[in-house]
């Protein structure tokens, strides 16, 4: 069952009544570059996640979200590096494959990680390619502003859509000072306002804005006439996107301020396998329900062509 609402008929709607989603936003038709802009013409948040495989990906097939990210943040969620920064464009590959296998309908964005785009337009441009030739995306995800715009421009020039990020940037959070919210000086938010308008001016299709104060947000979005998806940017943004990880609470690390726990998937998951532990040990599992059983003279068939063979 779909969770997106279907658009009213005209006549059911009140004047005040703020717009619905187009026909086309319905589950089963796919979300495309257009259907996006169109979340944001009418003022329809887009909902965005992250996702690593094929079953995380069924789940946001299911709940009908708008777009699907398969992050950089895989390497401490899924494969257990200290940071973004060591994963290497092949897992991500992996990763991102896996996902388009279990996804119709939302669109498929690839992160580029640390490393596989920075050099040269021509190492973006060849990097972005892999992520649609091989794993299927529908576009790709780079960070930061500066020269990340050019290799922006680059890639989108090549023909595959861009989606850019500001702010807090994980993949350089060192040189930003750690992990904290970034644009909370005068001089700083400018920066902010800078590489997004630029990202912008390059052609990127929509942005992400993680950890940017509320009020910068307010300011900038005036600006801006691409979707902007926010993570710990206030409400403001046209939708919002957390790591599947976090808001299901299966990943036991350090969770940011801008997270929200929408279940306790983790404790669920560790008590099932510790009662799958003691019922092995008390041997109350298997039952007999959960095993197959021999026709009486296939048993008794056998039970003699054992014996024939001990009698040799």
């Amino acid at each position: 069952m779909s969770a997106r609402p279907r658009i009213a008929p005209a006549g059911n709607r009140s004047k005040d009544s703020a717009p619905l989603r187009d026909p086309s936003f319905v589950k089963g038709k796919p979300v495309t570059l257009s259907s996006l802009a169109e979340h944001k013409a009418l003022g329809e948040p887009i909902a965005m996640i992250t996702a690593y495989d094929f079953p995380s990906a069924r789940v946001a097939e299911e709940a009908g979200v708008d777009v699907v990210l398969v992050g950089d943040s895989a390497a401490m969620t899924v494969l257990g590096y200290p940071s973004t920064v060591p994963v290497s464009v092949e897992e991500m590959l992996m990763l991102a494959a896996a996902v388009r296998r279990g996804l119709e309908t939302p669109l498929l964005v690839g992160d580029l990680p640390f490393g596989s785009y920075e050099v040269s337009d021509e190492q973006a441009v060849a990097t972005a390619q892999r992520f649609v030739k091989e794993a299927g995306c529908d576009a790709v995800k780079l960070e930061r502003g500066g020269s990340s715009v050019a290799r922006a421009g680059a890639i989108i020039a090549a023909g595959i859509p861009v989606m850019g990020h500001v702010g807090l940037t994980p993949q350089t959070a060192t040189a930003l000072g750690g992990y904290r919210s970034q644009g909370r000086t005068g001089e700083r938010a400018l920066e902010v306002t800078e590489d997004a308008l630029a990202l912008q001016q390059a052609g990127c299709f929509a942005i992400v804005f993680e950890a940017i104060p509320s009020d910068v947000t307010d300011l900038i979005m005036p600006r801006l006439h691409v979707p902007v998806i926010g993570i710990g940017a206030g409400p403001a943004t046209d939708g919002q996107v957390l790591v599947f990880h976090d808001l299901l609470g299966i990943y036991d690390g350090h969770a940011a301020r801008f997270v929200k726990r929408y279940a306790s998937v983790r404790e669920q998951m560790v008590a099932g396998v510790q009662a799958f532990a003691e019922d092995v040990r008390t041997r109350r599992y298997p039952a007999p329900e959960h095993g197959y059983e021999m026709a009486p003279d296939e048993r008794e068939r056998l039970r003699a062509l054992l014996a024939s063979k001990a009698a040799r």
